[in-house]
């Protein structure tokens, strides 16, 4: 593939072969970016794990410090009161039938959908739909749950979800580069500190693999394991 122009400035200014401290990327990333839209902070983390195997399928939620920067978009799957609590908390939408039916005819303007175990047997039926667009409830990410108030806030102040790939990697994004860079290490510092403390008793060996950091459009720039706690 032909490097483009901007690909070519960024690799004569940013070393992708050293290793960095998390602060010393997210300024590096920082100087370098040159778009006009601000970029999101993402991390990948490779782990020495296998999610064939039922124990070693990471997966669950943090709540980032400092937030994601993102207007995250809520719906909630309720009845009547606890439709009505939703909507008082923040949630962008709220309700059943009428959400139900959207959802069949292909509306997905919504980032999370959070739901009382009342209503999860219609919206069970959709799984097909929301599953591959990562939006299914679950109770283990505390998005299936009657204290829909509690989740929404939560939510929209900063709570992601995260999940291991076939390959053993997670990505995430973790705010947004015109935060202070003091607020970004410690968005990263929570991932990786929470990921680090789910480590499966099964896994021999090094678990923590490898730690990026990029920008939207930027390079990936390898973290020090002198950073990680492995």
């Amino acid at each position: 593939m032909q490097k483009t122009k901007r690909n070519k400035m960024i690799e004569e200014k940013v070393d992708i072969t050293k290793e960095y401290t998390i602060a010393d990327a997210i300024k590096v990333l920082k100087e370098n970016s040159n778009v006009n839209f601000v970029e999101s902070l993402d991390c990948a983390m490779r782990l020495g794990v296998d999610p064939r195997h039922a124990d070693q399928m990471i997966r669950g939620t943090v709540s980032l410090p400092n937030g994601t920067g993102k207007d995250v978009k809520v719906l909630v799957i309720a009845k009547d009161a606890k439709a009505k609590e939703a909507l008082e908390a923040g949630a962008d939408f709220a309700g059943m039938d009428e959400y139900l039916e959207k959802i069949k005819g292909g509306w997905a303007n919504i980032d999370v959908i959070i739901a009382t175990p009342d209503t999860m047997a219609e919206l069970g039926k959709l799984g097909r739909m929301l599953g591959p667009k990562g939006l299914m409830p679950n109770p283990k990410s505390g998005t299936v749950t009657m204290d829909v108030a509690k989740a929404v806030k939560e939510v929209k102040a900063g709570k992601i979800e995260f999940r291991v790939e076939k390959a053993g990697i997670i990505h995430s994004s973790l705010g947004k580069l015109n935060f202070d860079t003091d607020k970004l290490v410690e968005n990263v510092e929570t991932f990786i500190n929470t990921l680090i403390k789910m480590r499966p008793s099964s896994v021999k060996g090094q678990y923590v693999k490898s730690v990026f950091l990029s920008s939207t459009m930027g390079p990936g720039l390898k973290i020090s394991k002198e950073e990680l706690d492995n």
